[in-house]
């Protein structure tokens, strides 16, 4: 072979690997909305015509929770309630056969009003280091081999902080960065984000003394600082990861019905946040030789988000506000300005995901709808019925499939 026929060879093959680069990569989805808790869905090609329906490959019962399954390569592994106890199982991706399963005594009492979503979990678990990490409805701690499902480590701050949960059970999801793994235990009155080594659950460090609250943590950098951005009861809080050092701190309380739930966003050194009936804010927090600010960029006060937390893509922040009895919408990440708006009565919590050139919408109904992202309007491509039970929990995208866990069934779709 020539040489000019040898670099047309290699040229097409590298061709060929770079465009199908995106489809040989193995499954993976850590935890709550993804590798890097923002929604987005990185390794997957969109179908260039998404069908009229899809394919059910299998469904089984699992149980009932609102945990987001998790996938690393062809094993899914989900945490649920069975009766009174917790379940953690792995389960194989291709047929939804069990593989190996793990059951422990989690009996609780749902706080008044609080009926309808049941008993837990609430909490997403997360994979890191061949770990599975879960947080119990009551609030408890737990380290699983993903492997063999054998269980590593538990800690429980029940003796620290009284009762050792907020009023409607622990939803706060943990977050994993190096050896450490962080979540916030307490009580709607006091208690503490905790970092703890992820192989032996030795405390590392314990920060504030604020409640815990319904929103999960995600890490971002500030000011060249590595840190844990955290909506607890009482603010907003940015705290140093390595040290546990609070480094900022924007008020904006749980108060009443006022309740802090949704996951903040990052965009552009900037965090988005908003809850029930108090709109949205984005926020900058500023280092300037050491000594820490939090900036008010802009607020909108006719967006609120109640349960549901947003996804930022291209300036565009996508969401939904419990305001219009539920309504999807699109603001101007640098703005706050309203894009579009869907139909009101739309849906009581959606989970949203982003990939290239559309936004996935898990309607509480089981319905989920695609939508086509960076539009100038409301524009819905496709609305398929993944269910027959409400969806609460998010679903997870894979390459040509989708998962999603009802109130008591995982389901594995294909498009």
């Amino acid at each position: 072979m020539n040489t000019e026929k040898k670099n047309a060879l290699l040229a097409v093959l590298l061709f060929v690997l770079g465009t199908s680069n995106v489809l040989a990569e193995s499954p993976f989805w850590p935890g709550w909305l993804g590798p890097n808790r923002d929604g987005w869905v990185a390794n997957i090609e969109p179908p260039k015509v998404w069908p009229e329906k899809l394919t059910k490959n299998w469904q089984i019962k699992v149980g009932a929770g609102y945990g987001t399954p998790l996938v690393q390569g062809d094993l899914v592994f989900v945490h649920t309630r069975q009766g009174e106890q917790e379940v953690l199982q792995s389960v194989d991706l291709k047929t939804g056969k069990t593989k190996w399963r793990q059951a422990f005594d989690v009996p609780f009492k749902i706080g008044g009003g609080g009926e309808y979503h049941g008993k837990g979990p609430k909490s997403n678990p997360i994979l890191a280091d061949g770990r599975i990490f879960t947080m119990s409805i009551s609030g408890v701690l737990a380290a699983w081999d993903a492997k063999s499902g054998k269980q590593l480590w538990v800690r429980d701050y029940h003796q620290q902080f009284e009762k050792g949960h907020p009023y409607w059970g622990a939803s706060t999801s943990p977050i994993v960065s190096g050896n450490r793994v962080m979540v916030h235990f307490g009580n709607d009155e006091v208690g503490s984000l905790v970092a703890m080594d992820t192989k032996s659950g030795r405390e590392l460090w314990r920060s504030g003394k604020d409640g815990t609250a319904y929103s999960s943590p995600l890490l971002a950098d500030f000011g060249g600082v590595h840190q844990v951005v955290q909506w607890n009861h009482e603010a907003l809080v940015g705290v140093e990861v390595t040290t546990g050092k609070e480094l900022w701190r924007f008020p904006l309380p749980h108060l009443t019905h006022n309740q802090n739930m949704p996951t903040p966003a990052i965009h552009q050194g900037h965090v988005i946040v908003g809850g029930e009936n108090r709109g949205m804010y984005s926020l900058q927090p500023r280092n300037e030789g050491g000594k820490w600010s939090v900036t008010e960029s802009w607020f909108q006060p006719k967006a609120a988000l109640d349960m549901s937390s947003a996804v930022v893509v291209d300036d565009r922040i996508y969401g939904m506000t419990h305001y219009n009895a539920g309504q999807l919408f699109c603001l101007h990440a640098k703005t706050g300005e309203f894009i579009w708006q869907g139909p009101p009565r739309s849906a009581n919590n959606v989970t949203f995901l982003a990939m290239p050139g559309y936004i996935a919408a898990l309607i509480n109904n089981g319905q989920l709808k695609i939508l086509r992202s960076g539009t100038a309007k409301y524009d819905q491509v496709r609305s398929y019925k993944v269910a027959d039970e409400a969806t609460w929990a998010a679903p997870v995208l894979l390459q040509g499939k989708v998962l999603v866990k009802g109130v008591n069934t995982l389901s594995l779709w294909s498009y």
